[in-house]
């Protein structure tokens, strides 16, 4: 059972490799669907480097057209050398003179060769055919062409260096060389001879300069003069020369008329044209159109985009390829032709700046609208949410503004910091004033928060912070506290407001949250309680809240445990803050050697805690005062809840060892 999903990972590897293969594959098959297709299915469209598209081809018969396209493809050569295969058209060469013929005629000399003509490329854009002619030094400069009826002799005469002609790069005429041309276009040429006529009789081997050659049109160069040692380098098989195609003894059929069975033009987007030289016709694919005639769906649109050396579209303009053409439309904002390079801009710029310093205005102020009705309408919820109807009829709370507490509320004015909101410090109408911020409106339970204003208002204690007023226009109200810098100085004044808010309001109130950072100082160090954003209005006799929250460090263990609330989980916090007052030491919760723990660990052991108090109080005179803080501290520590003395208690206590020291 324990090696099954074992054995299925194993198995699913050769899974997994297979069909990686398979992707792999079909990556490869949709890469080759992407190239042109130029043969007939099924067909060679290659011979080494040379591509053959149909009507030519290498292979059965269904693979070229008709006879004469045959193509033959030496293998065996480095790199593989493609042939016409059709022996009437072929190069016969002798030493005298060389002939080309498509028809089986032969040099009239004894010792001339047939050889087959080796193909260069092949076109059917053009209809054209390049292939190598004869090695340079037996052919010659005198040019005879042969037509179906028609002769046509060309002729020229070369004048060697000597006779004070000097040849020119880009002319042959006459100095150093000469051409003569073959008129294709009024005369179909089948058999071409090219012949040698010395006026001296002297044979090519011992004048390098008597040479000539049929070749396809170029630009003469005097180094070609040398053609055993530049044409041979350049070309090693030969000079190319060109030999047209075309389809049949047939024409192309009359507009309106059914093409015939054997119609070769069967790409869509191509049409016929009669050859220029001969008869039959050839197949080319309409403009804008690219690929092989001869074959289905050879025809495909060229993305004029891709190629935009050949198609221009101005930089105003956006490309747009569509089937048989490209559009070049003005961007946004122009009109005209990107084509034509007339793209203008339907706006000027001045009116463009303009406009756009409008609209800016306009949407600047409606914006600025409508976020100040959303603000008004907000502050609006939030007063009658956190009970402005009823502290409006209260005479001792004064309802501030928002925009009045502004300039205080910045983070260089911040003091404090903790779970329920961040203490700020400023002035507020010449007085120096503590405001609380809170961060959890959940927290406040908005429902009841105007009646605890209301009663913590009515709370007049000199050692408790005294609630001058609130801002309601926030999601969670802020209380205005009377707030001075920290410090842990006096315990007694600090344990006197406890018991005050415990025992003697008319409705108990219970602080949840007492620790250093909520005993504030005034300028002569007077604690002041603060820090209502926890306090509970706990009716007699009820001990129980729904929410356990505070600083962990400094609450009672039964409150976090059962959520038991009571004025003695106050007295258990105020022990913690005692014994920070007295060793100098932060109390956290988390460690396990913590404030707690270590100062009740020497009190059950019944030893002196002189090595925890802090060394700059810890003089012999002073030891007994903190040895008495401490045991009072551990009875307001106790686990046991019964067992801690209450806040008056622990003030009186405070009181008593304060006056002992006068």
């Amino acid at each position: 059972m324990a090696t099954a999903p074992l054995q299925s990972r194993f198995q699913l590897l050769p899974i997994i490799l297979l069909l990686l293969a398979l992707a792999t594959n079909h990556l490869v098959l949709a890469a080759e669907e992407l190239q042109p297709k130029i043969a007939r299915p099924g067909c060679r469209d290659k011979c080494g480097n040379i591509s053959i598209p149909f009507p030519f081809g290498i292979g059965p018969n269904r693979c070229f057209c008709e006879k004469g396209f045959e193509v033959l493809c030496d293998d065996s050569a480095s790199p593989p050398r493609a042939f016409l295969a059709d022996n009437r058209t072929n190069q016969y060469v002798s030493q005298g003179s060389a002939s080309v013929t498509d028809a089986g005629a032969t040099s009239h000399e004894d010792n001339s060769t047939a050889l087959p003509l080796e193909l260069v490329s092949i076109s059917v854009n053009t209809g054209e055919a390049r292939a190598y002619a004869s090695e340079y030094f037996i052919q010659q400069h005198a040019v005879r062409g042969v037509g179906d009826a028609e002769r046509f002799d060309s002729s020229c005469t070369a004048y060697p260096p000597y006779y004070g002609y000097v040849a020119a790069n880009g002319s042959c005429n006459g100095r150093g060389c000469c051409e003569g041309t073959l008129p294709l276009e009024i005369i179909p040429i089948k058999y071409v001879e090219v012949s040698l006529r010395s006026k001296t009789n002297h044979l090519s081997e011992t004048n390098l300069c008597s040479y000539g050659m049929v070749v396809e049109k170029y630009i003469f160069s005097v180094p070609d003069m040398n053609g055993d040692k530049v044409l041979v380098k350049r070309h090693p098989r030969g000079v190319p020369f060109v030999l047209e195609f075309a389809i049949g003894n047939a024409s192309c059929p009359a507009e309106g008329q059914r093409p015939p069975a054997d119609y070769a033009c069967v790409s869509a987007y191509s049409s016929c044209a009669n050859a220029t030289s001969g008869e039959g016709y050839v197949c080319k694919c309409w403009d804008n159109y690219d690929g092989n005639p001869y074959i289905t769906d050879g025809c495909q649109d060229i993305d004029e985009c891709k190629s935009p050396e050949l198609y221009y579209c101005s930089s105003n303009g956006v490309c747009k390829n569509r089937p048989g053409g490209y559009d070049c439309p003005c961007k946004r904002g122009m009109r005209g032709d990107g084509k034509a390079d007339t793209c203008k801009e339907i706006f000027p710029l001045v009116a463009r700046v303009i406009v756009g310093a409008v609209g800016s205005v306009g949407f600047t102020i409606v914006t600025f609208l409508i976020i100040l009705l959303k603000e008004r309408r907000k502050m609006k919820e939030f007063y009658k949410k956190n009970g402005g109807p009823i502290l409006e009829k209260a005479k001792l709370i004064k309802l501030f503004k928002k925009k009045e507490l502004k300039q205080i509320l910045k983070g260089s004015n911040i003091i404090g910091k903790g779970f329920f909101g961040e203490v700020y410090k400023g002035l507020l109408d010449n007085k120096m004033v503590a405001i609380k911020k809170p961060i959890n409106a959940g927290v406040l339970e908005n429902e009841q928060f105007a009646n605890e204003v209301i009663i913590q208002s009515q709370v007049s204690h000199k050692n408790i912070v005294r609630l001058l007023g609130c801002c309601l226009e926030v999601d969670t109200p802020m209380l205005v506290d009377l707030s001075l810098d920290l410090r842990l100085s006096i315990a007694a004044q600090s344990a006197d407001g406890l018991a005050y808010m415990h025992s003697k309001t008319n409705t108990q109130i219970l602080h949840g949250d007492v620790k250093p950072a909520n005993i504030l100082l005034d300028d002569n160090f007077a604690p002041k309680i603060a820090d209502f954003g926890l306090s509970r209005l706990i009716v007699r006799d009820t001990k129980h809240t729904e929410f356990v929250i505070g600083d962990m460090n400094y609450m009672d263990p039964i409150y976090q445990k059962e959520g038991l609330l009571t004025e003695k989980s106050d007295v258990y916090s105020f022990g913690v803050v005692i014994l920070e007052l007295i060793s100098r030491r932060k109390a956290i919760h988390r460690d396990t050697n913590n404030l707690v723990n270590s100062f009740r660990e020497v009190h059950e052991k019944e030893r002196k805690p002189t090595e925890l108090f802090d060394k700059d109080i810890a003089v012999t005179e002073d030891l007994e005062v903190l040895n008495s803080l401490t045991e009072m501290a551990m009875e307001c520590l106790s686990l046991e809840v019964d067992q801690r003395p209450t806040m008056t208690e622990v003030a009186e206590r405070l009181f008593m060892m304060s006056r002992s020291r006068k």
